[in-house]
């Protein structure tokens, strides 16, 4: 996958894959038989039915997508399909574990020597890169966190909360130190998934209101300069005179 840098975002690493601990888990209580390495072909076919169904996913929620749907988009017969993937929960599985894994990087990438500013900065333009160019994987997510997440619950409660508590730190380090004004760091965040990936989730609302003169990809570089202004004024450390008691 390639991702184009909106001006001024850190690139953002989305190469790294990682298989849900669920898989590991599930082979550890039933471990498959010897197989033999997959072949390139194998290893297309896989491809090939992991973007079907990453397609069907994100239109129909896991509820809603079928096998049939999946092998009609992947250009497949259902036997050849269930080959490579016997159920659907495998094959949403190895999709949700993977997305997860590339929605945490641009969290992972804010880093506590940096300037906090250009920190947050780059966060920002990083979330809306992945709103723009993996509007489906999120809306997958979106799904998923809708129904309650049955499926990745695990993962949100362990891989993601680690990894926001440790950020959530850094950004109170932040504050302690005077560099950033006092905040809830867990709901800063929380904003700033919500006002990047409304790109991706509410893309037709998002055009439609824009009107054909500002819907085209341009609208994530007004975007993300509207973001950044109110962020980064929310955010500016207040002269002490101005800071009111208990925040």
């Amino acid at each position: 996958m390639v991702v184009k840098k909106l001006k001024g975002a850190d690139p953002l690493p989305v190469t790294a894959r990682r298989q849900h601990k669920a898989d590991a888990k599930a082979a550890a209580t039933h471990p498959p038989a010897r197989q033999r390495p997959l072949t390139r072909i194998q290893k297309e076919k896989q491809d090939i039915i992991l973007e079907a169904a990453l397609e069907v996913f994100s239109v129909h929620g896991f509820r809603g997508a079928t096998i049939d749907q999946i092998a009609e988009v992947a250009g497949m017969s259902k036997p050849n399909l269930l080959y490579y993937f016997p159920r659907k929960e495998e094959i949403h599985r190895r999709l949700i574990g993977a997305l997860l894994d590339t929605w945490l990087a641009p969290l992972r990438e804010m880093d506590e020597d940096g300037d906090p500013f250009s920190e947050i900065r780059s966060y920002i333009r990083r979330k809306l890169e992945m709103a723009r160019d993996f509007p489906r994987e999120s809306r997958l997510f979106a799904n998923e966190m809708l129904q309650g997440a049955p499926r990745i619950h695990e993962m949100i409660e362990v891989d993601l909360k680690n990894l926001v508590d440790e950020k959530a730190k850094i950004l109170l380090s932040w504050m302690d130190q005077g560099r950033l004004a006092r905040t809830d760091p867990y709901h800063l965040i929380f904003s700033i998934w919500a006002t990047t990936q409304h790109y991706a989730d509410f893309d037709v609302q998002v055009r439609a209101v824009l009107g054909k003169g500002r819907n085209g990809e341009g609208r994530f570089e007004d975007a993300a300069r509207y973001l950044e202004q109110l962020f980064m004024h929310g955010l500016a450390p207040r002269p002490r005179n101005e800071t009111k008691p208990g925040n």
